[in-house]
């Protein structure tokens, strides 16, 4: 349990920027209050919303022209495949491990891991992930996209 604490922990730093902002300067807290609201904070799942890939779907639970290019996906990748080969790009990103089994890349080596994992992906540095299981792979990305 301590683990999967660790892990939403990293998770919840990754949201405080955001609060940390608003509440230093208060006309933009006023507009922030108005901005964000529950009817478009609140996003459940739904199979219909979804973003078919070559090895499953994704789904954008918050996509980047929400909050300042921060993002937070589901992949779902289908056995023995994975979304696209190792790369590299100038944001860095999590993943997090919600079910099956996982083969994660990082800087020229590869190791396997399963549920309540999480892995940093730092800027520039070679990274991957693909289904090392038999059944669906669903795990949480959370990257935000610069500003172009």
């Amino acid at each position: 349990m301590n683990k999967i604490l660790k892990e939403l922990f990293i998770l919840f730093m990754i949201c405080i920027p955001l609060t940390a902002k608003a509440q230093s300067n208060p006309a933009e807290m006023d507009s922030t209050k108005s901005k964000y609201n529950l009817d478009n904070c609140i996003n459940t799942f739904s199979i219909d919303r979804t973003v078919k890939t070559d090895a499953g779907y994704q789904y954008w639970f918050v996509d980047k022209d929400f909050i300042d290019g921060r993002t937070l996906k589901l992949s779902v990748v289908s056995p023995h495949l994975a979304t696209h080969a190792p790369h590299s790009h100038t944001e860095d990103e999590f993943f997090f491990i919600l079910e099956g089994n996982a083969e994660v890349y990082l800087n020229g080596k590869w190791r396997t891991v399963g549920p309540n994992t999480s892995l940093y992906c730092p800027s520039n540095i070679e990274h991957g992930i693909r289904n090392s299981g038999d059944k669906e792979l669903k795990y949480l990305v959370i990257k935000k996209y610069e500003k172009k």
